[in-house]
């Protein structure tokens, strides 16, 4: 592939390198705060630039996609729920590039299914193969500039530098042993080299993440539409076996259903089990069944279009009870689940799966109306829906929630898990102090906060990359802690 490079081609490797030490400072320095939406600031904003003469397309699911991007960037900041941190290293880049490839994609490219996703990823790795081919045009160029006699002294001088070591090796080694001072001295080559060498891995991340953006914003502005192989035989579920299949499984969940309403939703257990612990031992039972059931569901409507008349009519049927005794199994989860939170408490995993099951109950809902109005689209709300939720877990600042609650629950009965709450960090030392203003005398509370008062260091981050809200305001509540 030839390659031509313009002046304005120079002035946007030039912007990729500031990409690149944008990268290299944002996520290399330490732990990572403020400096994630600062560098997605700054991303955008070449992009922007860059594709400042282009009209984008799918501009309305764009700018969503966009905003969940930036929130999620700015949940670095103003939140320090470690859990989605670790998630978001992940996320954010995927709906970057989901969302460059979706806004750079013509008009009437269909995003709405699993095809887009391998088409995005395919542009990403293109990039990447465009950026090989830069660096060996460059290469061949700074070679064809290469004075030839220039070209051979350096040559012979890394022959001479190959034939000393073994040389320098041997008499280094005798000069170490003959004078201590000089031993000192070779002594600290390493830690200088040690230095040297990391700023050498930061110059390789500098050039790396440049070229990966420089490449795949390259073959983003060549707008090429993706085809799904016409000739690849769709799959088709049979009609009967489907059916029998649906039947079994209905069958199975309206014993079930008839067991939870005799006892469990009345309010009555049989045998020796405490609420809790008969919640211990079926919740995810219940929430795996579920995840089950909505997977044969999908694939029933997406398989099985051919199927007509009366017997599309009765699959659609035993569809239909399929997702409600799904809801059933969700209900009867969400009770168990909450059942366990008043006996042992709140956490972050808990209060997760209670958001979760809300989740779900609105795509089987969504999915209710699909399995009679089959112009819907199962991939366009499930991903938009998936999308909204994940970045609501993200800013609704799911420590604080569990700590509220926990605290909440220490006024009513009077237990709580001080080191459970310890661990939440900054969000529960902020916690803790509540507490501790509500009750001094919570065993072990004071101990704890004591410790933390002591060692602030770990909540305030020494570089402007860790800036955080959260973590600034648990270190200026401990800074005026004052104890009992």
């Amino acid at each position: 592939m030839d390659l031509k490079i313009e002046k304005i081609d120079w002035l946007f490797i030039f912007m990729s390198l500031i990409v690149g030490i944008m990268a290299e400072e944002s996520f290399f320095r330490g732990q990572i705060g403020i400096s994630y939406i600062a560098f997605v600031v700054v991303l955008y904003s070449i992009v922007f630039y860059r594709f400042r003469s282009n009209t984008f397309s799918h501009q309305r699911f764009g700018y969503l996609v966009l905003i969940c991007i930036w929130l999620l960037a700015i949940s670095y900041y103003l939140f320090d729920t470690e859990l989605f941190h670790v998630l978001n290293i992940i996320a954010i880049p995927a709906l970057v590039i989901f969302h460059l490839t979706l806004i750079t994609s013509p008009q009437k490219t269909a995003w709405n299914n699993l095809s887009f996703i391998f088409h995005a990823v395919r542009r990403l790795f293109g990039g990447i193969g465009y950026s090989g081919r830069f660096i060996k045009y460059l290469t061949s160029r700074m070679k064809q500039r290469t004075n030839k006699k220039h070209y051979d002294v350096w040559m012979k001088v890394l022959i001479g530098v190959i034939i000393s070591v073994p040389i320098l090796f041997i008499i280094l080694t005798l000069l170490i042993s003959a004078d201590s001072q000089f031993e000192r001295l070779i002594g600290n080559i390493p830690t200088l080299l040690t230095v040297r060498a990391d700023y050498i891995i930061r110059f390789f991340i500098i050039l790396f993440s440049a070229f990966i953006f420089f490449g795949f914003m390259e073959v983003l502005s060549r707008k090429k539409a993706y085809h799904i192989q016409e000739n690849a035989k769709p799959i088709v579920m049979d009609g009967i076996i489907t059916l029998t299949i649906l039947v079994l499984l209905d069958l199975v969940y309206l014993l079930f259903v008839v067991v939870q309403f005799k006892y469990f939703f009345s309010g009555t257990l049989e045998g020796d089990f405490t609420y809790a612990e008969y919640a211990r031992r079926g919740f995810f039972e219940l929430l795996f069944a579920t995840l089950i059931n909505l997977s044969v569901t999908t694939a029933v409507i997406q398989f099985t279009k051919n199927v007509q008349g009366a017997l599309k009519k009765v699959i659609s049927t035993a569809l239909t009870i399929l997702v409600l005794s799904s809801g059933v199994l969700l209900i009867s989860a969400f009770m168990r689940l909450t059942m366990y939170e008043n006996a042992y408490g709140f956490t972050i995993t808990r209060v997760l799966a209670h958001s979760f099951m809300i989740f779900l109950m609105i795509i089987f809902a969504y999915t209710l109306l699909k399995i009679w109005l089959e112009k819907l689209s199962l991939f366009h709300f499930y991903f938009i829906a998936s999308l909204i939720y994940y970045v609501g877990m993200n800013v609704v600042n799911l420590n604080k929630i569990v700590v509220d609650q926990n605290i909440n629950r220490f006024e009513q009965t009077g237990k709580i898990d001080v080191h459970y709450l310890n661990s939440l960090s900054a969000t529960g030392v902020i916690g803790l102090i509540d507490l501790y203003e509500i009750d001094p005398h919570v065993p072990e509370l004071e101990e704890v906060l004591k410790q933390r008062k002591e060692d602030r260091s770990f909540i305030k981050g020494d570089t402007w990359q860790s800036e955080n809200f959260i973590r600034n305001k648990a270190y200026e509540r401990l800074s005026d802690l004052k104890f009992k």
